[in-house]
């Protein structure tokens, strides 16, 4: 029992007394596991963190939807009883473009490409629009970033071959009024939309306002499916887009 108990201390005491040594083992797991999680961290900084701070806080928010203006009260005195029966142009201010949804790297953005290169006229005869069309000269649609500009008048638009998307109007649009100065309204517009040199039929709400006795403004979003129009899946390693989107305008006339 003595002999038994003396065993026992001494190991004891070799226990206590002899410094830790780790196995080269040991060391080697401990290297790798700091290093596995030193690249969970980078990835986790490059897929996630990053993107989330350059959609939140350096793209910034996507430009609000195109919408008309209102008459001022001095130019709705002095038009009210102005016909607008005739033939309008498309002038100066008037935009046209796309509004796309996109993932990237899992943070929800949306893409806003607009162009001041429009062109058009419409007729108005009493309180229906009976005529009516736009060209758009594609290769001046931009948006805030140039590799996507360069995809889009390249891959996705081929605008070297289609230079120009157009839309016409094939039914009247009804106002329900005869649109004096000031006057607001809200239709359905259906006619033709080419793109990329594919035309398909679409219908669509407009909204309308007589902004002054000699200026008119129209604008609309126009619903697209990309595959209906032969437009290649727009979305890239990282950037994933949706198969939909829309056409928006804003139409400034004047006599």
């Amino acid at each position: 029992m003595r002999f038994s108990c003396a065993l026992v201390n001494t190991a004891a005491m070799l226990i206590v007394e002899r410094p830790y040594a780790p196995s080269p083992d040991g060391v080697l797991v401990k290297k790798w596991t700091w290093w596995i999680v030193g690249v969970v961290g980078v990835l986790f900084l490059g897929f996630v963190v990053a993107p989330f701070v350059y959609t939140r806080f350096i793209e910034g928010d996507a430009p609000e939807r195109l919408t008309v203006g209102t008459a001022s009260p001095s130019a709705q005195a002095a038009g009210e009883a102005v016909p607008a029966d005739g033939a309008w142009k498309v002038s100066a201010g008037s935009q046209a473009g796309y509004r796309v949804k996109e993932v990237l790297f899992g943070q929800d953005v949306e893409a806003v490409g607009r162009t001041g290169e429009v062109s058009g006229d419409l007729t108005i005869a009493g309180s229906s629009v009976t005529e009516g069309s736009f060209t758009v000269q594609m290769a001046g649609v931009t948006t805030d970033q140039d590799r996507r500009d360069n995809q889009f008048r390249t891959r996705i638009m081929d605008v070297a071959s289609h230079p120009t998307s157009t839309f016409r109007l094939t039914s009247p649009i009804e106002l329900g009024s005869v649109p004096v100065v000031g006057a607001q309204s809200e239709a359905k517009a259906t006619g033709q939309l080419t793109l990329k040199g594919q035309t398909r039929d679409v219908t669509f709400p407009v909204q309308a306002s007589r902004t002054g006795a000699d200026t008119f403004e129209v604008s609309g979003q126009i619903p697209v499916t990309f595959t209906d129009y032969g437009i290649n899946n727009p979305s890239l390693p990282g950037i994933e887009v949706e198969p939909t989107g829309h056409v928006e305008f804003l139409l400034k006339f004047a006599r």
